[in-house]
């Protein structure tokens, strides 16, 4: 199974410990990516946001500065924000990313989950589902190796068009959701990829969604396809190191993410629960962790799993530190 880590390269503020810049954190990003492919591990991952509080609002932007730094680790966005975005240009930008990196661009391709991105770029979010479709239909069309004749509702149409520069390879393109099983079935009817966000609850639930993929696969007459989670975790030597080092930047995003959303604020109690075995949260020593991620993949029979260490900004340090430990003894024991 491959394993790896995202960021949003998060600015929270964290009690007195102020929100770091953007330029100081995009730095930290491509040093922490760096040092994701130095420890041995697959896949790094740059989600897309429009807010004050994250400062990745073009991962490609972001991606192609670590590909310059790194020879291995796969790059992927997580995720693409496709519905505001034109699949022309997404295209364009990560065919691009590709051929720089030498073959290790992917494409996670998801309708967001905020809203920012759709006033900005002049969409309409009572076109929220309409607008995920048809750019998904027109991206994978144009990612085939053939001329695109197309005409949609929210661009302008494409007549006998080939989309330059073109990939060595077929990028590619994941869907990712958030447990909807609608977005669920539409991937494995196209066949692409899955990867599920798990920020909440138990991982175990979602085994029925994981079923719902197979069963459109094989509706589809697709063969089987990978299976990612992304999680919200953090690693340290000891147990109330990880837990003191976490708590505080995971309870104030968390919080501030509730007070937008109408959730209760995060508390001690319900992140102990979240912590527990059957628990969201991926957070604790190299063991703990280990078995955690081990048990959901054999739950889900999952091939990639994605570890979300910056949920609050952590100092950089600790997120190295923690790198270095899913690296050096986190993998092994799952492997």
């Amino acid at each position: 199974m491959e394993l790896g880590l995202t960021t949003f390269a998060e600015m929270t503020a964290v009690g007195d410990r102020p929100a770091p810049g953007a330029g100081q954190r995009l730095r930290e990003v491509v040093a922490e990516a760096v040092a994701t492919e130095r420890a041995g591990l697959d896949v790094y991952g740059v989600g897309e946001h429009h807010r004050a509080d994250f400062a990745a609002s073009a991962p490609t932007v972001v991606l192609s500065a670590i590909a310059a730094r790194t020879e291995r680790i796969q790059l992927t966005s997580a995720v693409t924000v496709l519905s505001s975005a034109d699949p022309v240009r997404v295209y364009q930008e990560f065919a691009t990313l590709d051929l720089l990196s030498g073959g290790r661009a992917e494409l996670m391709a998801g309708r967001g989950s905020f809203i920012e991105s759709f006033p900005l770029f002049g969409y309409d979010l009572g076109d929220y589902d309409a607008l995920f479709d048809e750019k998904l239909a027109l991206l994978l069309k144009i990612r085939a190796d053939e001329p695109v004749t197309w005409s949609g509702k929210f661009r302008a149409p494409l007549s006998d068009t080939v989309v330059y520069p073109r990939t060595e390879r077929p990028l590619p393109v994941w869907i990712a959701v958030g447990g909807t099983p609608e977005s669920v079935a539409r991937a494995g009817l196209l066949g692409l990829p899955l990867a599920i966000a798990i920020i909440g609850g138990q991982p175990a639930r979602f085994k029925p969604l994981v079923d719902l993929y197979h069963r459109a696969l094989a509706e589809g007459g697709h063969e089987p396809r990978p299976v990612a989670v992304h999680a919200h975790g953090y690693v340290a030597e000891t147990d109330s190191q990880a837990v003191n080092d976490f708590y505080a930047p995971y309870a104030a995003a968390m919080s501030a993410l509730g007070r937008e959303r109408g959730w209760a604020p995060m508390t001690r109690d319900h992140f102990d629960a979240l912590r527990s075995r059957s628990g969201s949260l991926f957070v604790g020593t190299p063991d703990h962790v280990a078995e955690k991620i081990a048990t959901v993949r054999d739950d889900l029979g999952l091939d990639r799993f994605m570890l979300h260490t910056s949920v609050g900004t952590l100092p950089h340090e600790k997120v190295l530190r923690n790198i270095e430990l899913l690296g050096d003894k986190v993998a092994p024991q799952v492997r």
